[in-house]
């Protein structure tokens, strides 16, 4: 009963900004403030309050609540283990078909072949790295950009 009283006198005093806000021709705003007013009185009237407030005192939802609690934890320990692992099952078996598959390079080769470039079919000209000068510094991050293809 007092809850169904306080959302009501919430609504009300929602409706009586909105009118504040209109009669300051910000009639948008107005709007969205009304809208926002009539949803606690909209919960009253189609009883979802009641039922909240019968829920609240109730032994079983409460247990309700505890099983749901425990289901997501379990779906967000399962999810940080498998990203810890490396991805879900379908990025794990790609990695494994890349892996059983045959190299990308020819005997004679340094690097794997790309396939088809935006060069119509030619590859690019080979870059040419500078000479000594800190090329132990750039190593861990080159391979870092390899591994992500940049």
């Amino acid at each position: 009963m007092i809850a169904e009283t306080v959302c009501s006198a919430v609504a009300a005093a929602g409706l009586g900004i909105a009118v504040v806000t209109a009669y300051r021709k910000r009639y948008l705003t107005a709007t969205r403030i009304a809208a926002y007013a009539l949803v606690p009185l909209g919960l009253v009237m189609a009883g979802v309050v009641e039922w909240l407030a019968d829920t609240a005192f109730s032994p079983v939802a409460w247990a309700g609540f505890g099983v749901l609690g425990l289901s997501w934890l379990m779906f967000a320990t399962t999810r940080t283990v498998e990203r810890r692992r490396g991805g879900t099952r379908k990025e794990r078996r790609a990695a494994a078909r890349e892996a059983s598959a045959p190299a990308a390079t020819s005997p004679g080769a340094s690097a794997p072949a790309l396939g088809q470039t935006s060069t119509g079919g030619r590859s690019p000209a080979p870059r040419q790295k500078p000479a000594a000068q800190g090329d132990d510094d750039f190593s861990d991050i080159e391979a870092i950009l390899k591994k992500h293809g940049i």
